[in-house]
């Protein structure tokens, strides 16, 4: 060892380590979600804490592949009520529950968000099954309706618990943000319903409307099976004219 090292262990660090600035890091807490190790129940519910980020994402694939005007007020009507929790959370300035993890505190707790998205998506849902969608009296129809609206209520409750299981929220902010969530769901869908959805028509055969493809389906009962019927009448036909052609 040399005498300038053994100055350093001697006298503390070298004087290029001093001179080292030290720099202090954040993380983006929009999908860091945390459990307890060795918590198999945590680790579940840390996982459908991750659900309204997987919603989103299917609200813009459905929307870039389908262009359809009542998903994309769908989409907006979530957009907004996201807007709106994160001002009700700087007005109220209540903190979260744990203050022994500092990354889950980079805002604030009231409304619990996770809460809001959730029973927002569960309640526009529900409306939008049993109101927007026409009835044709066929059992499995009406039976998926009903397991559809059960399965979205549960993963609601299961994402809003595991908000209080994993310590991020208490009970009176997620009560708050289902309570919030499922009120702005129905008022939207009530917004939707009876002004927008009879604008639809004339948005979609505008200019811009057909720039864009946007798609109003109100009046089509089963859009699945009429886009089913639809591509498979026009494939056959399509079919029939290079058969036509072959034989030329």
């Amino acid at each position: 060892m040399n005498v300038a090292n053994m100055a350093a262990t001697d006298h503390g660090p070298p004087a290029d380590v001093d001179n080292k600035v030290v720099m202090e890091w954040s993380a983006i807490s929009l999908t860091h979600v945390q459990y307890p190790k060795g918590d198999f129940i945590g680790y579940i519910l840390a996982w459908f804490s991750l659900l309204p980020f997987c919603i989103l994402v299917g609200f813009v694939t459905l929307i870039i592949f389908r262009r359809d005007c009542h998903t994309i007020s769908y989409f907006c009507g979530l957009l907004l009520n996201e807007v709106l929790n994160w001002i009700l959370k700087h007005l109220i300035r209540e903190d979260r529950p744990r203050r022994d993890i500092d990354i889950l505190f980079t805002e604030y707790g009231m409304p619990s968000s996770h809460a809001q998205f959730m029973y927002f998506f569960a309640c526009y849902l529900v409306l939008f099954l049993f109101v927007r969608i026409y009835r044709n009296y066929n059992l499995i129809d009406e039976l998926w309706k009903y397991a559809t609206c059960v399965g979205g209520f549960i993963c609601a409750s299961l994402v809003a618990y595991s908000r209080v299981y994993l310590g991020y929220h208490t009970y009176k902010q997620v009560f708050c943000g289902a309570s919030i969530g499922a009120v702005l769901g129905c008022v939207w869908f009530s917004v939707v319903q009876f002004m927008f959805t009879p604008v639809f028509p004339f948005l979609a055969s505008s200019p811009v409307g057909e720039f864009l493809m946007l798609r109003d389906s109100t009046l089509i009962p089963h859009v699945l099976w009429f886009e089913y019927t639809s591509s498979r009448s026009e494939a056959r036909s399509r079919q029939r004219k290079v058969t036509a052609r072959k034989s030329q």
